[in-house]
């Protein structure tokens, strides 16, 4: 454009005049694109880029994902439910999880060649032990031309063992254990600190777990997991430790040493209900309670109880273990009483009440009018007509040293413990259940005590006795309940049909886990009959509630359903994996 005729439409736009402007093809000449033609379908193309096949048949005549596996595998440990992740390092990831697919994609070789776009699970049936992926990849073929590709992998889950897995079914592979022991005529602390560690999942890094005469052994393949081992056992129960360390092998060049290490761990030998008389020095140092207390709980000290004036005082186990003492008598010497009348107190504590109570010894009913007049903490529950247990300490006498340190003016005739239930003979089974930890009988020392047949039937009557008395107390005391999980019966499809545990060894007597014929006659706890029979009793004793026997079925405590879990954890889809 020329200098005048910029100035005329300058001075025209001045003056109000419409001048139009020059159009973008009179500025720049018109520049024309070189096409060609595809080589394989003849469809024009860009032919500036150098290219003689388009984006299409590219993509159909290259493969980028060549060299990458197609095919794959990945080690699972059935026992420990673990993914080996090379070269030795066990990790634990869930089906279709990030971590599964993290894994996955570090096992595949050649991709490393390629940009990876997109990963994501196809659904493959958890038992048909596959996993595949779907991979999406870009890569350039040629000069400034990328495409991308979609392919899957299959990946097969090969069973094997981890070594920790490994160890746990080897003997004296274990580098640290502890072993718990108390010296008590029963077993029940024992069924209690089980179902503590079951709930608190404190076994998880065990190895193996033996049941001993006087105990349980657990083993671990680290030091540092028997110390947490004990950590949680110093929480829940009154205990003392020893330690010791034995000398495995030793390198000469480095010094270094491999030690074994043993916990000793021993629990105070008082247990719920045991009447215990205290020393004069621990009494007076304790507000000056009485000597003669009952133990009412165990934690991780031991709460004594006074009950003629509720005084408290808790015993903690270095107070014990500085000067130990034994128990005067445990619940095996306790005596059933009637309450013939009883007179309450203002004076109450938490759950306790001062009472003023007149009973007589079931076994006199009928033979003698011997009454004694008490007073007991149990005010709040018990009432005429009720059978309550106690120790009867009437012309008694203790083979115990702190028995003769007492004023025998001021020893009460009968210390009352506990409400009793009256349960029938008939056994019934139960809507609950509880866990037990898979514990391997150490027949080693069994063996070396050289037990007859008949020696080891009178010890698993007795365990099985302990434990149904374990089971009775659960279903009395709400508070111990509240402490532990309890768990819905497993046989609810068929409720008229009763199943006894298998007898095992490696899973302990659970002689108390019985199904029971729910249906609409389901009494947690309740001492069985068969459910014809309990219809008769019902109507029959549905007047004055009480059933043939003379025993009040009212009275005694049920389970309630919403005290019970369900196993929904074991509905998990790495169930597929232990199947054959």
């Amino acid at each position: 454009m020329s200098y005048q005729s910029a100035f005329g439409i300058t001075a025209a736009a001045i003056s109000g005049g419409a001048v139009p402007l020059p159009s973008r093809n009179e500025q720049e000449p018109q520049q024309t694109i070189a096409t060609v033609l595809c080589c394989n379908c003849g469809v024009p193309i860009d032919g500036t880029s150098g290219l003689s096949m388009c984006y299409d048949c590219i993509k159909l005549s290259v493969d980028i994902t060549e060299g990458i596996q197609r095919e794959s595998s990945l080690n699972f440990c059935r026992n420990c439910e673990r993914f080996l992740r090379p070269p030795n390092q066990w990790v634990s990831a869930q089906l279709e999880s990030r971590e599964l697919l993290a894994l996955c994609l570090k096992r595949l070789k050649g991709l490393a060649k390629v940009r990876l776009v997109d990963a994501s699970f196809i659904w493959t049936e958890p038992h048909s032990r596959r996993i595949k992926v779907k991979l999406t990849v870009q890569g350039e073929v040629f000069a400034n031309t990328i495409i991308q590709q979609s392919f899957e992998v299959e990946f097969v889950v090969v069973a094997t063992q981890c070594p920790d897995c490994a160890k746990s079914f080897t003997a004296n592979t274990w580098r640290a254990t502890v072993q718990i022991r108390q010296k008590v005529p029963h077993k029940r602390t024992f069924f209690y600190l089980e179902q503590l560690i079951l709930k608190h999942n404190a076994h998880r890094d065990t190895i193996s777990i033996q049941e001993t005469k006087d105990g349980l052994d657990f083993f671990y393949s680290q030091k540092n997991h028997a110390a947490k081992m004990l950590d949680f056992l110093a929480a829940v129960a009154p205990i003392r430790t020893k330690k010791s360390e034995e000398l495995i092998s030793m390198d000469t060049h480095t010094s270094v040493r491999s030690y074994k290490f043993t916990y000793s761990v021993e629990l105070v030998p008082v247990c719920k209900d045991d009447l215990v008389c205290l020393p004069k020095k621990i009494a007076r140092a304790s507000g000056n309670i009485a000597q003669l207390t009952l133990c009412y709980r165990v934690g991780n000290s031991v709460h004594l109880l006074d009950p003629q004036t509720l005084d408290t005082m808790d015993l903690q186990p270095t107070t014990y273990w500085r000067q130990p003492f034994t128990t005067l008598a445990t619940t095996l010497n306790l005596t059933e009483f009637v309450v013939l009348d009883i007179e309450g107190t203002n004076l109450k504590k938490g759950k306790m009440s001062l009472a003023d109570a007149t009973v007589a010894r079931s076994s006199d009913m009928g033979r003698n009018d011997t009454t004694y007049y008490v007073r007991t903490h149990l005010g709040g529950i018990l009432h005429p007509g009720d059978t309550v247990l106690g120790y009867f300490l009437s012309n008694v006498n203790f083979n115990h040293e702190l028995w003769d340190t007492l004023d025998q003016s001021n020893v009460p005739d009968v210390v009352l413990v506990k409400k009793s239930y009256p349960r029938k003979k008939k056994n019934k089974g139960r809507s609950w259940r509880l866990k037990r930890m898979a514990k391997e009988y150490n027949e080693m020392e069994d063996s070396g005590n050289s037990m007859s047949s008949k020696q080891r039937q009178i010890e698993q009557d007795r365990v099985e006795r302990d434990y149904e008395l374990f089971l009775q107390e659960l279903e009395e005391d709400p508070e111990l309940r509240s402490t532990i999980n309890l768990y819905k019966q497993a046989n609810s499809q068929n409720p008229g049909r009763q199943i006894l545990p298998k007898a095992s060894k490696m899973e302990g007597i659970e002689a108390g886990d019985v199904d029971m014929g729910t249906g609409d006659h389901k009494m947690a706890g309740v001492d069985s009959m068969d459910v014809d029979h309990a219809k008769d009793s019902d109507e029959e004793g549905a007047d004055d509630g009480v059933s043939n026997d003379g025993s009040y079925e009212g009275s005694l405590p049920e389970v309630g359903l919403d005290e019970l879990l369900d196993e929904i954890d074991e509905l998990t889809l790495e169930d597929g994996y232990h199947e054959e």
